[in-house]
């Protein structure tokens, strides 16, 4: 006689520790295979797109703080980027290269903490997380000095920055770009070949590159899947023409690949870091931008190449001080739609695994 086990649902979440927020997954397992899954958001939405419509087009800055508070200054720069196309308002040269330094140092912050929570995730507890998380509090330093934060860094503003760089910061930032090569190889000599890392990871949760594209992912999700896709390449904003980099590629798009492109990404970062500040032009850093803003009636949207993939916002402005409509492109939550289908046949550990290869933090999945 053959022997069948019943399916039965398990809850993972909200309140888990490996569901990295305020997250559910509904799971429908044979033993410990998934049948099928189904994620749960909303667990923390605060109707931010709304709020923001009752407010000025500057008080909404630090709103935008909250989504993914990992790389928070990534979220402002694509918000006031909307608000400058709105407004037709140039930035000066110089912000904008301070804008691209922010922005790669911000990459490689959550870079560092997805790779570093991933191998949590697999069970190597907390001694290759720390490393990383070693290397994030010098840019957590250099982010203090300009903005005097340490998490929900407010420093883009409409029109350029809020204030030009300390004495103190170049010389820091170099000698980071300068050291920071050592870390990496040394991240690679503790991970790349690990033979558990390797069996957890190799062909688990593959992401076929037309799912990928039919579900609109971005980032290295999309990327790792083999799609050579780029923002920064593709619809180039701020200065990131003058800048020599590549775009780093998986082939089978599973957990590994996704791991692998985003170290590859951020030998990159460090090349656009070490040009940006060879470059680096003086001059102004903010144009001059009434305090109750007011752009004409119309639509823009504008999006960036953050850490997790196309983030991008859309506003509607009515000629008032505050949007008419306030709207987020979201790669995180459009990452996390293709979830089930890379989980299914996998085993409930995998589950963890594949779900923490997609890097997410819930303030941007939920608003």
């Amino acid at each position: 006689m053959e022997l069948k086990t019943q399916p039965f649902i398990l809850n993972i979440g909200p309140s888990h520790p490996s569901t990295h927020g305020v997250f559910r997954m509904k799971v429908l397992l044979d033993g410990e295979v998934i049948v099928d899954m189904e994620p749960m958001f909303g667990y923390l939405h605060r109707g931010i797109e709304k709020l923001a419509e009752g407010r000025t087009y500057t008080q909404n800055i630090p709103f935008t703080d909250r989504f993914d508070y990992i790389a928070s200054m990534m979220n402002n720069l694509a918000y006031v980027q909307a608000v400058e196309k709105l407004a037709g308002i140039e930035v000066p040269e110089r912000a904008q290269y301070l804008r691209v330094i922010m922005s790669e140092l911000m990459r490689i912050a959550k870079h560092l903490l997805a790779v570093g929570f991933l191998t949590s995730d697999l069970g190597a507890l907390m001694t290759p997380l720390l490393y990383m998380w070693r290397e994030r509090e010098k840019i957590v330093d250099l982010f203090e000095m300009v903005s005097g934060q340490r998490l929900t860094y407010n420093y883009m503003r409409i029109g350029g920055i809020s204030g030009d760089i300390p004495p103190e910061f170049l010389p820091a930032l170099k000698k980071f770009i300068k050291e920071m090569p050592r870390y990496v190889e040394e991240y690679d000599q503790l991970l790349k070949t690990n033979e558990i890392l390797l069996i957890r990871t190799k062909g688990v949760g593959a992401l076929p590159a037309d799912l990928a594209v039919r579900s609109s992912c971005s980032g290295p999700m999309l990327r790792g899947s083999g799609v050579k896709w780029d923002i920064r390449k593709a619809d180039p904003y701020l200065v990131y023409d003058r800048f020599e980099f590549d775009i780093p590629t998986g082939t089978v798009g599973d957990v590994y690949d996704r791991y692998r492109v985003r170290i590859a990404e951020i030998w990159q970062s460090l090349r656009i870091l070490e040009q940006a500040v060879e470059q680096l032009p003086e001059g102004e850093v903010c144009a001059k931008v009434p305090n109750l803003l007011r752009p004409p009636k119309g639509e823009a949207y504008s999006r960036i190449e953050a850490a997790t993939g196309e983030l991008g916002f859309y506003l509607v402005s009515d000629g008032s001080i505050a949007p008419y409509r306030f709207r987020v492109r979201s790669p995180e939550l459009l990452n996390l739609t293709v979830l089930r289908d890379i989980s299914i046949g996998w085993k409930i550990a995998d589950l963890i695994v594949i779900f923490g290869s997609v890097d997410i933090a819930l303030g941007e999945v939920d608003r």
